[in-house]
């Protein structure tokens, strides 16, 4: 297939130009992206440039980096952008350029900078328009599936708050009761008991839970809560909560051979752990503060604003570093209903966070945070309803992660000509089914 490419340099390929100044007092409510060399960031009410279209990072930290734009949008000035395509295929074109090393074009001295006229003289292979869209589509048909399952992550995750909104934060089963059983409800709930009030039979459609809840409310240290609940530590939730460590990092046999998954605050984004970015070796484990925690395990950022308060649940046996707390919930509760709770928590943590000097929290901090706790058995009601919307987040996340790795397989393969077309093809396929 390559065979067939003409030789071109990148000139023959796109043309380029300086993005626009735009301050941040310059900006005017709109809906027309601002693409920067780190990507979108923030919009505007007036396009530079028509969209679909490309940003080359010309500066900075992102320097180099390809970002793509389906809509008309405001190229900005730390960036350069595409002009013209010159008769290619947009999507082929954004692949083709994330191919691309651009650090030896680099012509800032202390300041990474990108010259236009530099990358033009780039010698590259261009394929017929006909390959670029086949090429195109077989990558972008993995991004789609990938795109797909986030929404659909969130969507899962979306359901499951909801609930636990329903049942522990606004208490509509109590309100439903309250209002069958003509007992008051605390002005704190009036308006919320307003809304209650024209839900037709409330509990029909939950399985019967709301027999499980009370129709009642009794004065906390927190405010009303129903009856019959308790206001806990977040340890008493919990069988083990600790935190991890760092092995030395000059001690090679610490970190090879790396077999165990060692996450940092900033992989924790309130989802499943499907595998960390650094691992460490059994005498790493051995030989430092780090524990092996197993599946289940709830991971949450302690330290560095802004990812405190951030967790993350692990799907494997794994370990930490000290920034964030390990929490294993008691079976009697669930992790789903640890993971509510951690959640709903999470603002006022950040709110004392925000209050110390470093902008972190510590491990007692953590342990000693009081919340409202049902009897175990709703606890475990909700979780039960809860865990198999975690573990389809789960399969869909290892399914994501799996496209990517081949996408990023495929990615210069393709571009270069090494891979046939009907092979792409095939193993795409596959992956997606």
């Amino acid at each position: 297939m390559a065979n067939d490419w003409r030789d071109a340099s990148l000139g023959d390929l796109i043309r380029l130009q300086r993005g626009h100044d735009l301050t941040d007092s310059q900006r005017e409510a709109g809906n027309i992206p601002v693409m920067g060399s780190a990507g979108q960031n923030g919009f505007h009410n007036i396009s530079k440039a028509k969209g679909p279209g490309l940003v080359i990072g010309r500066s900075g930290a992102s320097f180099g980096k390809v970002h793509y734009s389906a809509v008309d949008y405001w190229p900005h000035n730390t960036a350069l952008y595409v002009t013209d395509f010159l008769g290619n295929d947009e999507f082929f074109t954004f692949y083709f350029l994330r191919t691309i090393d651009f650090s030896s074009y680099n012509s800032g001295s202390a300041q990474p900078s990108l010259n236009r006229n530099h990358i033009y003289l780039m010698p590259v292979k261009i394929p017929t328009l006909p390959e670029q869209k086949v090429i195109a589509h077989i990558l972008g048909s993995l991004d789609d599936k990938i795109e797909l399952n986030r929404r659909m992550n969130a969507t899962l995750e979306g359901i499951s708050r909801a609930l636990f909104k329903s049942w522990f934060v606004d208490f509509d089963p109590v309100i439903d009761n309250a209002l069958a059983a003509g007992n008051p409800i605390p002005e704190e709930f009036a308006a919320r008991a307003e809304t209650r009030r024209d839900v037709p039979n409330p509990g029909n459609n939950i399985s019967n839970h709301w027999k499980l809840f009370p129709d009642s409310f009794q004065p906390s240290e927190l405010g009303p809560i129903p009856s019959g609940w308790s206001v806990q530590a977040i340890e008493s939730l919990c069988d083990v909560l600790t935190s991890g460590g760092t092995p030395a990092r000059m001690n090679k046999a610490y970190w090879e051979p790396a077999t165990i998954p060692w996450f940092k605050t900033g992989e924790l984004f309130d989802g499943p752990l499907i595998d960390a970015k650094e691992k460490i070796s059994e005498a790493g484990l051995a030989n430092s503060s780090c524990k092996l925690w197993p599946a289940g395990t709830v991971l949450f950022a302690l330290y560095a604003s802004p990812t405190v308060g951030r967790f993350g649940v692990l799907t494997k046996p794994g370990t930490a570093n000290q920034a964030a707390a390990a929490l294993i919930a008691k079976s009697a509760y669930g992790v789903p209903f640890l993971v509510g709770l951690l959640f709903k928590a999470r603002a006022e943590l950040q709110r004392v966070a925000v209050g110390a000097a470093q902008q972190n929290i510590n491990q007692g901090v953590l342990k000693n945070h009081i919340v409202i706790v049902p009897p175990p058995q709703l606890a475990k009601a909700y979780s039960d309803r809860a865990a198999p919307l975690f573990e389809r987040r789960v399969k869909l996340a290892e399914q994501s992660r799996t496209l990517s790795s081949l996408r990023d397989t495929l990615l210069p393969k393709l571009i270069s000509g090494e891979l046939r077309i009907e092979d792409a093809e095939k193993l795409a396929e596959e992956a997606m089914s």
